[in-house]
Formats: structure tokens, C-alpha cells, sequence
């Protein structure tokens, strides 16, 4: 029934009702009262003041009852005022049948609205009871006050004051009222009513205090206007409550919007500037400058971007939740800004990973051919020295022209000796040819010296070209004079042929010995150490072999003795002295135990290294498949309907907590990584796993179990939010496992079809095609469980609208098309009200106030598309 028809009741059984009403409770005392005229009186005065009250705003008044309603004409005129409906034309003639004609109108009308005029029926009750209730739920906090009926329990008039500053404390002081003065508080609330309230004065004070038992229905009467005067401030107040609880989720998903943007906006920024640098394969010139790249690499991947990692899967579960949040208000999907989705975002870090995939290997390599430039550096330079020693006066003493005043003894030693000079001469070419070598390989390998080294090579070649014109000069002289001179040394030349090989031979094995080696394994260095044992063996031959030729010379000394040949103190055919022998050989048997040494030392290096490696590889070979498996667990968590979601989010937390405890074994694996770097050890045969793959399989596992825990998280939402039962998820789960045939947590567009049309829905390709634009927005062409669940639930969820919320605004507005800046202030708490008047249009129309806002165009932008 509604408020008009309840008035309407009210009146009218007040006018019909018959006495039996009265005879239920308290006989006795009613009886008495009937029969006093004052009661009579008392009706008269309350019910002419209430027909007042409303036809005051048609312009119009009664004095007398029975006179003024007598042709219908003010009757019909109050109904309309109450109802705020046309009744029929009333009739405009004086004559009897006319009035009775309006008054049958007017009667018509309240049977209409389903009001009996006789007697009292249960819906009177009903609403009598529903005032009481009312009555009673107002004044429950009040001292001193016990609604118990319509009549005794307002006596005092403390009921009345109680209800006024209930709703309206700023009117009457309670705490001043005294129960002992019931004429005083009635005075009080009915003064305050008629000039606040605009609630007319119905009763007479001492009319109420001096009776045993007041007028019921006169006392229904004026509260009921109480009533009616405080309910549109509750329907102000309940839609004031529903604009705030609107603006309070509309002001929450703006702020995750914006703190979205912000996010994306710095990670993207990160990777734009991080790119540039990874893409820079520009190689530095030293080793320490590329072993800084490495280290700088290094923390890249163990301080920076693991961050990055967290912050890239935190946002993409702040977008998941943001937009479970729009849904479940029935907001439109948030839309980033242009180059901030979640995909754009997804594109640009995998743009990194592919940048960054190849920049470690390319480190390692400049790593290694600057190792190698270094190596080939020293060798050059060791040559370069060894060569330009022997070459020392060597062209100053084929420059000579001592043959000129020579013997011919001197002769053939100096022609003798020049052979064994080109001999040695032809010996040296190779290690010429080794220089050039090395000074062209540095060439190809761009050597930051190679200015100085091409130069110092040009000088030997130029100096090694004019040696070979010296030598060819100095034969041809000693030629043109060597047939007249025809005696030779025999035992000097056969010295000088055997010593030229010999000491070519300890040159060669001083230089071996002391050349430098690199080796990356055990293998390599034992093949050094054999290759070295293999020279170790020959020395015994080569002892032999200075022996011999040492004993030509003592024969060479025994013979000029016995003969008595006077000996200059030099061989003619060389100048390879006995003692130059003696001096070399024991340089040679101190190189090899010095030689000895440094394989050694090479030795424990590589096993120090192959430590190195099975140390790795031990840990790596347990972590990685530790990683695995987890994956799986996880993955298996996930898709399985036994138990509750919140028993699911305890499994996850505790897998979460078991993954966090396992970083330091990552930590560990990293340092050892360390070591075998700075070992420059660079390959690992005892493991297929390298701290890449340990590192992209780690960053993968705490972004799973990020995104699976978002994930349940997100289903609790739903349920909660929507209403799904336990049994009802798990119902969905196992029909998404089941269509889900690739367990990688997701439908085909096929499987998701047949999944819908085992669940009993017949579709079209047109509708079919509406339905993935809802769960597969970004056509990825894939459904998630996610989207599976949005989906099953979205028909039957219960939210907010923009009509309710216009509906709201409608109220606070007393039915205004617009509301004012005024308005808003008294009835929406501060925040919320300037949160609305920072955001509505000014109102356009005639004849509204400056201040007017447009509160339809802005309840629609609440649900319409956002600006963000």
C-alpha cells in the first residue's frame, strides 16, 4: 500500500468507523469516552486541521466539516492534493443530485486505491502496526520514552520531542526536557512542527494531558505526518548512501587506474632506456674495460632487473584485479593509454629479453679474443726481441771487407763462415715469417696497438730484406776470390757444421721452453705436459750430440799442440764458441725443470677449474629440476577442484613460502657462477643446465606462482562478489579441465564451443562470436579460467546502475532534472561532494540557478566509457 492510500485509509475509517473499534481493549474506559462531547470535539479539531494541511496548497481551507464537504467539490480537491492524480470533472450545479454526484466521485476514487470505508480491515492494521513499529525504532535510544500505542504513551509529549530530534536535532534541546512538564513538551514539539516542519497544529496540549486515554486516531493522525514530513529525508539519506558507496568505487578504480599508468609508464621508460644500452655491442679495447662490461652485465641480472621482473608481474596482476573490480560494479574494461596495455608492456620486455639474450654470449667472446690479442701481443713482442737480438751487427759485420787483406786460410774461413751464416740466416726465415704472422693476425682481430706493432714488424722485414742483399753482396765477393784459395780446415769446418745445427737446436728448445701457452681444460695442458715429456726424452741424444761436437774441437787443440799450429783463439767457419755450447746447454736443463713448474702450476689451475665446474654443475643439476617440478606442483594446484579456493590459497602461500626460502641455494649457484667466470671458465661439460637457463627458469617460476595466487584470488572475488557456491566453482573447474586439453590452463576457441554446448547452450556463429569478444577481449585466442568464470556469472550478478544512481541524485535534487553545488554539500559527505562538483557539467536550461549541475551526464560517465 502506499503512503497516499494509507492516508487516504486513515481518514476515511477515521470518518466511517463505528464504535466496535473501541470495544476491544479497555471497554470500559472507551465507552466513557464516547459519550464525552469533547472527544467529539477533539475529532472534529484534528481532522479539519489535517484536511488543512494539504488543501492549504491547492490555495484553500475548510472551517466546517459537514458544511464545507457537503457538495464534494473540497473533498474531491483533498483527494487530488494527496494522491497528486486528476479525479473526474466534478459536477458545477447547486442542486442535490449534483453534490451527491461529487461526493460519489470522491468515494469512487478511494475505493479505487483498494481503501474499505467500513469498518477496520487487516490492511488498516497492517499500517497502524507499521506507524507503531516505526514509532518505536525512532525513539528506542530516548530516555523516559516507551512507544507503546496511540494514545497514553504521548502524554508527556516526550515521544513527540523525541521524534523531532531524532531526525532533526538542531530543532529542540532533549537533554532540557523534564517529564514532569507534558504540557510544556507538547508545546514545545507542536510549535516547532507548524514552523519548521510545516506540520499544522492538530491538538490542543491540555485536550491531550487532561484526558485518561487521548484520541488514537487523532494521535495517528498527527504522527503520521511526522512520518511522511521525516521519510523523504531517509529516502534522501538512503540515496545519498547509494551515490556514496557508487562514487567510493568509481573513486577506488580511478586511483588503480592511474597508479597503472604510472607503473607502466616507469617500466616502459626502464626498458626503453636499458635496450640502448644491451644493444651496444661496441667492444672496449682492454681486458679490464670488458671484464667491467661483465661485471656491470652481472648486476644488471642480479640487482636491477629482478625487480623489474616483480614489478612487470605485479602489474599485470594490479590490471587482472582492476578489471575484475569493473566488472563486478558493472564499469566498462579499463582501457590504458596508447602503448600501455598489458600486451604493449608484454612486446616491449620481450624486445629486452632478446636484446639481452645475446649480449652476455658476445661479452664473453670480446672476453675471449682479448685474451687472445693479449697472448698474441706478448708472443709478438718475445719474438720481436729474441730476433732483433740475434740480428744485432749483423749488417755491420756482413758490411765488412776483411777478405780483402785476408790469407787464403782466411779466405775459405770467411767463406766458410758465411755459409754457415746463411745457414743460419735461412733458419731465422721462419721465425720471420712467424712474426708477420702474428703482427697480421693482430691486424684481423683489431688490436688497439696494431699502429705499433705493424710498425715494429715493417722495421724487422725491411731490416731482414737488407740482411738477405748484405749476405747475397758478401757471397759474391768472397766467391770472386775463393779460387785462389784452396785450403780449408777440415776439422774447423766439420766444428762449425755440427755446431750450427746444434746450437740452431738449443735456440729453437730455449725458445719453446719459454713460450707462452693458454689452455681452457685438463686436456689441453696434458697434452702440453706429454708434448714436453716427448722433449725431455730427446736430451739424452742431444747430450751425445754436444759431446761429439765438443770433441772436435779438443782434437782441433790436440792437433795444433802435436803439430805446433798457432790458433788465433777463433774457428774461422763460426762463431759458435765450445763455450757458447756449454752456456746454452745449461740454459736448457734450467728452462725444463722452470718449464716443469709452470705445467704444474697449470695443472692445478685447470682441476682447481674442473672443481669449479662439478661444483656448478652439482647444484645446477639438483636446482634446475627442482625448478621444474615446482612448476608442475604449482601448475596441478591450480587446476585442482578438491578443496576450497581459500584451501587452495593456503597450499599457494605455502608454496610461495618454499620458493622464497629456496633463494639462497640461487644466491649460492650465482656465486660459484662468479668463480667459474672470473676463472674464465667458459663451457661445462657435466651439466646441460647454464645460470640462464636457471635464472629465466626462476624469474618464471615467481611470476607463475604470482600469477596463479592473483588468479585465486580473483576467483574468491567472484564468488563472494556474484554468489557462487564451492559447489558451483568446482562444477566450473571441472568443466574447464576437462575442455582444457593442452593443461596449460587454458581453451581453444573450439574447445571452449564444445565445453558451452555440453553445458546446454545452443549457438550460432554470431552469438558465438559475441561471446568471445567477452572472454577473450584482446583476441588472444585463448579463454582463461578466469574469463570462463566472469562469464557463468556475469547474467546473474547484482549491481549498481546508472539509472539507480541517476534515480539517487533524483531524490537528493527533490526531483529537480538538475542538483545544486548547495545541495550536494548537505547531503553528500565533504569528499564525495567535491568529488561530484569537480566533475558535472554546468546544467543547461532556463531559469536554474548559476550553480546547477548536470547529475544525468555525469551517473551515465560513471558507467560509460573513462577518460584514463
Amino acid at each position: 500500500m502506499t503512503a497516499v492510500e494509507t492516508q487516504v485509509q486513515y481518514q476515511s475509517s477515521y470518518m466511517m468507523t463505528s464504535t466496535e473499534e473501541y470495544m476491544i481493549q479497555e471497554e470500559d474506559w472507551d465507552r466513557d469516552l464516547l459519550l464525552d462531547p469533547a472527544w467529539e470535539k477533539q475529532q472534529r479539531k484534528t481532522f479539519t486541521a489535517w484536511c488543512n494541511s494539504h488543501l492549504r496548497k491547492a490555495g484553500t481551507q475548510i472551517e466546517n466539516i459537514e458544511e464545507d464537504f457537503r457538495n464534494g467539490l473540497k473533498l474531491m480537491l483533498l483527494l487530488e492534493v494527496i494522491s497528486g492524480e486528476r479525479l473526474p470533472k466534478p459536477d458545477k450545479g447547486k442542486m442535490r443530485f449534483h453534490k451527491i454526484a461529487n461526493v460519489n466521485k470522491a468515494l469512487d476514487f478511494i475505493c479505487s486505491k483498494g481503501v474499505k470505508l467500513v469498518s477496520i480491515g487487516a490492511e488498516e492494521t497492517s499500517a497502524k502496526e507499521g506507524l507503531l513499529l516505526w514509532c518505536q525504532r525512532k525513539t528506542a535510544p530516548y530516555r523516559n520514552v516507551n512507544v507503546q500505542n496511540f494514545h497514553i504513551s504521548w502524554k508527556d509529549g516526550l515521544a513527540l520531542c523525541a521524534l523531532i530530534h531524532r531526525h532533526r536535532p538542531d530543532l529542540i534541546d532533549y537533554s532540557k526536557l523534564r517529564k514532569d512538564d507534558p504540557i510544556g513538551n507538547l508545546n514545545t514539539a507542536f510549535e516547532v512542527a507548524e514552523k519548521f516542519l510545516d506540520i499544522p497544529r492538530m491538538l490542543d496540549a491540555e485536550d491531550i494531558v487532561n484526558t485518561p486515554k487521548p484520541d488514537e486516531k487523532a494521535i495517528m493522525t498527527y504522527v503520521s505526518c511526522f512520518y511522511h514530513a521525516f521519510a523523504g529525508a531517509e529516502q534522501a539519506e538512503t540515496a545519498a548512501n547509494r551515490i556514496c558507496k557508487v562514487l567510493a568505487v568509481n573513486q577506488e578504480n580511478e586511483r588503480l587506474m592511474q597508479e597503472y599508468e604510472k607503473l607502466a609508464s616507469e617500466l616502459l621508460e626502464w626498458i626503453r632506456r636499458t635496450i640502448p644500452w644491451l644493444e651496444n655491442r661496441v667492444p672496449e679495447q682492454t681486458m679490464p674495460a670488458m671484464q667491467q662490461k661483465l661485471e656491470d652485465f652481472r648486476d644488471y641480472r642480479r640487482v636491477h632487473k629482478p625487480p623489474k621482473v616483480q614489478e612487470k608481474c605485479q602489474l599485470e596482476i594490479n590490471f587482472n584485479t582492476l578489471q575484475t573490480k569493473l566488472r563486478l560494479s558493472n564499469r566498462p574494461a579499463f582501457m590504458p593509454s596508447e602503448g600501455k596495455m598489458v600486451s604493449d608492456i608484454a612486446n616491449a620486455w620481450k624486445g629486452l629479453e632478446q636484446v639481452e639474450k645475446g649480449y652476455e654470449e658476445w661479452l664473453l667472446t670480446e672476453i675471449r679474443r682479448l685474451e687472445r690479442l693479449d697472448h698474441l701481443a706478448e708472443k709478438f713482442k718475445q719474438k720481436c726481441s729474441l730476433h732483433e737480438t740475434w740480428t744485432a751487427g749483423k749488417e755491420e759485420l756482413l758490411s765488412l771487407k776483411d777478405y780483402e787483406s785476408a790469407s787464403l786460410m782466411e779466405i775459405r774461413a770467411l767463406m766458410r763462415k758465411h755459409e754457415a751464416f746463411e745457414s743460419d740466416l735461412a733458419a731465422h726465415q721462419d721465425r720471420v715469417e712467424q712474426i708477420a704472422a702474428i703482427a697480421q693476425e693482430l691486424n684481423e682481430l683489431d688490436y688497439h696497438d696494431a699502429a705499433t706493432i705493424n710498425a715494429r714488424c715493417q722495421g724487422i722485414c725491411d731490416q731482414w730484406d737488407n740482411l738477405g742483399t748484405l749476405t747475397q753482396k758478401r757471397r759474391d765477393s768472397l766467391e770472386r776470390v775463393e779460387k785462389l784459395w784452396e785450403t780449408i780446415d777440415q776439422l774447423f769446418l766439420e766444428f762449425a757444421k755440427r755446431a750450427a745445427p746444434f746450437n740452431n737446436w738449443m735456440d729453437g728448445a730455449m725458445e719453446d721452453l719459454q713460450d707462452m701457452f693458454i689452455v681452457h681444460s685438463i686436456e689441453e695442458i696434458q697434452s702440453l705436459i706429454t708434448a714436453h715429456d716427448q722433449f725431455k726424452a730427446t736430451l739424452p741424444e742431444a747430450d751425445k750430440e754436444r759431446m761429439a761436437t765438443l770433441g772436435i774441437q779438443n782434437e782441433i787443440l790436440k792437433i795444433a799442440q802435436t803439430y805446433g799450429i798457432k790458433l788465433t783463439g777463433e774457428n774461422p767457419y763460426t762463431n759458435i764458441t765450445p763455450q757458447d755450447i756449454s752456456n746454452k746447454w745449461e740454459a736448457v736443463k734450467q728452462l725444463v725443470p722452470m718449464r716443469d713448474q709452470m705445467l704444474q702450476e697449470e695443472v692445478a689451475r685447470q682441476q682447481s677449474n674442473e672443481r669449479l665446474r662439478r661444483q656448478f654443475a652439482a647444484q645446477a643439476n639438483i636446482i634446475g629440476p627442482w625448478i621444474q617440478t615446482k612448476m608442475e606442483e604449482i601448475s596441478h594446484v591450480s587446476i585442482d577442484i578438491a578443496g576450497s579456493l581459500e584451501e587452495q590459497m593456503s597450499n599457494l602461500k605455502q608454496y610461495e613460502q618454499n620458493i622464497i626460502n629456496y633463494k639462497s641455494n640461487i644466491d649460492k649457484l650465482e656465486g660459484d657462477h662468479q668463480l667459474s667466470q672470473e676463472g674464465l671458465i667458459f663451457d661445462n661439460k657435466h651439466t646441460n643446465y647454464t645460470m640462464e637457463h636457471v635464472r629465466v627458469g626462476w624469474e618464471q617460476l615467481l611470476t607463475t606462482i604470482a600469477r596463479t595466487i592473483n588468479e585465486v584470488e580473483n576467483q574468491i572475488l567472484t564468488r563472494d562478489a556474484k554468489g557462487i557456491s564451492q559447489e558451483q566453482l568446482n562444477e566450473f573447474r571441472a568443466s574447464f579441465n576437462h575442455f582444457d586439453r593442452k593443461r596449460n590452463g587454458m581453451m581453444d576457441p573450439d574447445d571452449f564451443r564444445a565445453c558451452l554446448i555440453s553445458m546446454g547452450y545452443d549457438l550460432g556463429e554470431v552469438e558465438f562470436a559475441r561471446i568471445m569478444t567477452l572472454v577473450d577481449p584482446n583476441n588472444t585466442g585463448a579463454v582463461t579460467f578466469q574469463a570462463f568464470i566472469d562469464f557463468m556469472t556475469r547474467e546473474t550478478a547484482e549491481t549498481d546502475t546508472a539509472e539507480q544512481v541517476m534515480a539517487s541524485f533524483k531524490i537528493l535534487a527533490s526531483d529537480k532534472l538538475y542538483i545544486t553545488v548547495e545541495e550536494l554539500r548537505r547531503e553528500l559527505p565533504p569528499e564525495q561532494a567535491e568529488y561530484c562538483i569537480s566533475r558535472m557539467t554546468q546544467y543547461v536550461g532556463a531559469d536554474v540557478p548559476t550553480d546547477a549541475l548536470d547529475y544525468i551526464s555525469f551517473s551515465s560517465a560513471l558507467y560509460g566509457e573513462s577518460d584514463l
